[in-house]
């Protein structure tokens, strides 16, 4: 998962651009970079780390022009800890591109094989993101070639060049682009998995700047700026740099299916994707959690309800309310530690549990408490978290989670990529609450969420619940994948954490420390 985001103003788009990848850190803390244009010539500045820590004053200064992308990376695919797989990637040909994809691609390798053989391509990176771009740029060059002006870029050729790559590429993708000496691109994935929404601002001159970004958070903090709609399933928009507009439906059998993660867990609560708030969604996952709870529970034996912060609280606060049951704040937040759910390794995730969450035993001691969480993923926070609110003095802890159990690996974007990292895989509710220590544990229902998601939108044709369900929309993921992806994943940890025991028949995920 990783956030995008790009401007065409009629202003220096630099500070913006900063300003726009701050309200986006949330979905990523590995990388960030910024591009920006003038003319035919591209500034660029990326590196590892958080945003405040990437760039420096001398480094904006060095960011001029009216317009530019920028990412923020969270990776699931590559090598993570290599600076060279900052976002956003360039090539030179044809005309000189930049590119940033918030997503994943799942034919990454015959891609590549056609890039590299068929193409002539250099690949510098293990980035699907590179070799998207790579695709891109073949196909826009094949546009061009067969121009009868090739020296001139023309808006048709890259919206053909856009259908073109969605009849190769698979996977979920959100991309903006920049075209050197022509303007700013964005396109969807034909399933709208992954989130891309269009902003404007109106001058007082009649100009109109234009902004693309994963989440609307990133260009309602610039004065002016307002939401237009999301982007379409497979649609395409490009922006010239004097701020013409274009758009255009790239994709044959679009359907939008975006994931219902991103409404669960990933984007800001304040923030509307594909038309819905995401703390109203996150509200209304509360009360239907709640119907669940009272299948399950006794509520005589629920003393309080508690959120896990931060992204459960909306849920939590509507459960509390309509199971008429007290609503208290016993778990503190460190806001100086990054998000656990996107760390690296599960001993670090497990570390940072206890420095970013802290208890008030006053809240807890000689009580029976309902703790709400967004969802449970590997369980490692969960468990941690039981564990130190039965030390600050509870008598029982029950667990909700907003979110069905997550039993399947996501292949579009989301960290979660093998089964056996997975609690719920191969495991009951009340054996997942043996496994967090909990005395019960009570999840979401499928149907439920996505009728919550689809009551706020109607217009939404389906969803990518493939963490939930095991169904993968795409339709190219299949068992020898996951295989195959769980293995590529246990090589990658072997190599990081246990380079002795590459070529020995021995499990990573024996050591908790490397899972």
């Amino acid at each position: 998962m990783c956030g995008v985001l790009g401007f065409v103003a009629n202003e220096a788009v630099n500070q913006i651009l900063y300003d726009g990848l701050q309200m986006l850190q949330h979905r990523g803390q590995d990388a960030a970079g910024i591009v920006t244009l003038t003319g035919n010539r591209f500034h660029m500045h990326k590196g590892k780390g958080m945003v405040r820590e990437v760039f420096r004053t001398r480094n904006m200064r060095e960011l001029v022009g009216n317009a530019g992308i920028a990412h923020v990376r969270y990776p699931t695919a590559g090598n993570a800890g290599s600076s060279a797989e900052s976002q956003p990637f360039y090539v030179s040909s044809p005309f000189g591109i930049v590119l940033a994809h918030n997503g994943n691609l799942t034919n990454t390798e015959e891609l590549y094989d056609s890039v590299y053989k068929t193409y002539l391509r250099h690949v510098n990176t293990q980035s699907d993101s590179e070799v998207l771009l790579n695709v891109f740029a073949h196909e826009l060059r094949q546009q061009v070639t067969q121009s009868p002006t090739p020296h001139q870029l023309s808006v048709a050729s890259i919206f053909q060049a856009v259908t073109e790559l969605h009849k190769r590429v698979r996977g979920a993708y959100g991309v903006v682009a920049m075209i050197a000496g022509y303007g700013m691109l964005a396109f969807r994935d034909p399933n709208g998995i992954r989130p891309l929404v269009l902003g404007k601002r109106e001058n007082a001159d009649g100009t109109v700047d234009y902004a693309v970004a994963s989440e609307n958070i990133a260009f309602t903090c610039v004065d002016g700026f307002e939401i237009v709609r999301d982007l379409d399933a497979g649609e395409a928009v490009f922006i010239t740099l004097d701020g013409q507009f274009f758009s255009q439906h790239c994709a044959e059998n679009a359907k939008l299916s975006p994931c219902l993660f991103e409404f669960v867990y990933f984007a800001r609560p304040d923030s509307v994707v594909d038309g819905i708030s995401i703390y109203q969604a996150r509200a209304n996952m509360g009360i239907t959690l709640a119907e669940k709870v009272k299948q399950h529970i006794n509520l005589d034996d629920i003393d309080v309800v508690m959120t896990i912060p931060d992204s459960s609280r909306p849920s939590a606060m509507e459960l509390a309310k309509h199971l008429n049951k007290p609503y208290r704040e016993g778990l503190i937040k460190n806001r100086y530690i990054g998000r656990t759910f996107i760390m690296p390794g599960q001993a670090t995730r497990k570390k940072s549990v206890r420095q970013k969450l802290s208890p008030i035993p006053s809240e807890f001691a000689g009580k029976n408490v309902l703790l709400v969480d967004d969802s449970i993923v590997r369980g490692t926070t969960s468990r941690e978290i039981v564990d130190m609110v039965r030390a600050a003095g509870a008598k029982k802890v029950f667990f909700a989670s907003a979110a069905p159990e997550v039993r399947y690996p996501n292949v579009y974007g989301i960290d979660m990529p093998t089964r056996e990292e997975l609690i719920a895989n191969g495991r009951s509710p009340s054996q997942i609450a043996q496994e967090i220590n909990a005395d019960l544990c009570i999840f979401q229902d499928l149907s439920d969420l996505e009728n919550v998601i689809r009551e706020l939108n109607p217009k939404i044709q389906g969803f990518d619940s493939s963490c939930f369900s095991g169904c993968y929309i795409t339709g190219d993921v299949d068992e020898d994948y996951l295989n195959e992806l769980s293995a590529s994943k246990k090589r990658i940890l072997a190599e990081k954490y246990h380079p002795t025991l590459i070529n020995h028949n021995v499990s990573i995920n024996d050591n908790e420390d490397a899972a």
